[in-house]
């Protein structure tokens, strides 16, 4: 396959908030963080001028990427025009129909059969502005994906990986564990991107494996009952939880499962936030 065309020399001034990746190291390394790809389907967001996306081409069997600015998708189809296996899709992530792209094609499966997607990869320099829109996207809609690998603001990386108990920790933390498991690989200095940000990024990790399951709570009340408890930071966990149940029930919830009404939810690890949960929905009920 031939190589792709390198960016002019004078590239036109970015917009959309966007910072392109221009360390080849860096392309590189964040690239094997995905690890072998050569049998899998990857999900670019937010390819840029392709520093990524070169890389991908050579090494994955089938790779779609997402990118919102019209003229570099255009210029990404002309790159990528002799590779058969690379898809550019111009268009916006947070509003693009995932099952179109992953979901079963006319004919390919008998009517009547239920369709289970072939899991995908993700790797994605994600502008800041619409960082954790876009990952509780890809959260939402885990069944399409099985590892994550994104780069983002070095703040908003600590918060994922944060533990119960630590300042950094709260929703953004929860939802992602409560998906998968998470990992901070390593930081970027500004110098690897142009134009250079003015913080650090760092690479991060999701390697997919939801635990509602394991909890035994139902997803999408145990997520609503999350945004709740950490409504309001400087709140403790009785004050937000109070908006919702009565104080009878809430006061019962947390004597049975142990947790004291002066706890705020960041102290809370997932397990008993899932334990208290549970003693709400039964002593409610």
């Amino acid at each position: 396959m031939p190589k792709v065309a390198r960016e002019a020399t004078n590239p036109r001034k970015p917009k959309l908030g966007q910072h392109f990746l221009q360390s080849e190291a860096a392309a590189l390394r964040i690239v094997e963080a995905l690890g072998d790809v050569s049998q899998e389907t990857v999900l670019e967001i937010g390819p840029g001028r392709g520093a990524i996306t070169e890389l991908l081409a050579r090494r994955a069997r089938r790779l779609i990427a997402v990118e919102l600015d019209r003229v570099l998708s255009a210029q990404l189809r002309m790159n990528f025009s002799l590779y058969p296996n690379v898809e550019i899709i111009e268009g916006d992530f947070l509003k693009i129909e995932l099952d179109t792209v992953f979901g079963a094609k006319p004919g390919s499966v008998r009517t009547g059969l239920n369709f289970t997607p072939e899991p995908a990869r993700v790797i994605g320099n994600l502008p800041y502005y619409i960082t954790s829109d876009i990952l509780l996207r890809l959260l939402e809609n885990h069944r399409y994906f099985s590892t994550i690998v994104i780069m983002v603001q070095k703040e908003v990386a600590d918060r994922l990986a944060a533990s119960a108990g630590s300042r950094d920790y709260g929703l953004l933390s929860a939802t992602a564990q409560l998906y998968g498991r998470v990992e901070q690989l390593f930081t970027l200095p500004p110098s690897a991107f142009n134009p250079q940000p003015k913080v650090q990024s760092s690479v991060v990790r999701i390697t997919i494996k939801p635990r509602a399951e394991a909890l035994r709570v139902p997803e999408a009340e145990f997520i609503a009952f999350l945004k709740l408890g950490f409504g309001q930071k400087r709140k403790t966990l009785w004050n937000n939880l109070k908006a919702r149940y009565d104080e009878d029930t809430l006061r019962g919830a947390l004597v049975k499962s142990g947790v004291k009404p002066a706890i705020r939810a960041e102290a809370l690890t997932l397990e008993r936030t899932a334990a208290l949960f549970r003693a709400l929905a039964q002593t409610g009920s």
